[in-house]
């Protein structure tokens, strides 16, 4: 029987509800694009992997598509996200809702991402995330739904 916690209480519960392979239904809107390609859709499929370290927690995110990203959880709130050979930091907060929050500042555009991920079920995650401009100006949205594999996807 699974003793895992729902919802979860804490960053460790939360990150290790994460663990798994993932289906990922992901959608995304470029406030900025043009008539056409203002949307994109797309599948995927994602592998979540958890250790712990002495002060952090780490995340490593593994997409069929090869694209690897590591997300390092520090307890006093501090995020580091290395991805594409590019590293950004940013803070987390776990809501009163279970929910994750983390913010990262864009350094190339300056603007801020927000990305909100909760658990409707232990196997159902969503994940929705906003970059918002310096003045407040909204610039593109994700929103992906993700369902944990519990077994092998089919050739």
């Amino acid at each position: 029987m699974d003793e895992t916690a729902f919802p979860p209480a804490d960053l460790k519960a939360f990150l290790a509800l994460c663990v798994g392979s993932w289906m990922s239904l992901r959608s995304r809107f470029d406030l900025g694009g043009s008539e056409d390609d203002w949307h994109t859709s797309d599948r995927g499929e994602v592998t979540v992997s958890l250790s712990d370290q002495v002060a952090e927690s780490v995340l490593s995110v593994q997409s069929a598509d090869g694209a690897a990203s590591e997300l390092r959880f520090a307890s006093d709130g501090d995020l580091v996200v290395m991805a594409q050979g590019e590293e950004r930091s940013g803070r987390w907060q776990l809501r009163d809702d279970a929910s994750l929050e983390l913010e990262l500042k864009d350094d190339d555009s300056a603007a801020t991402v927000l990305e909100r991920i909760w658990f409707i079920k232990p196997n159902l995650r969503l994940r929705s995330t906003t970059a918002i401009a310096t003045d407040g100006t909204p610039l593109q949205a994700r929103f992906c739904s993700e369902i944990r594999r519990v077994s092998s996807p089919q050739a």
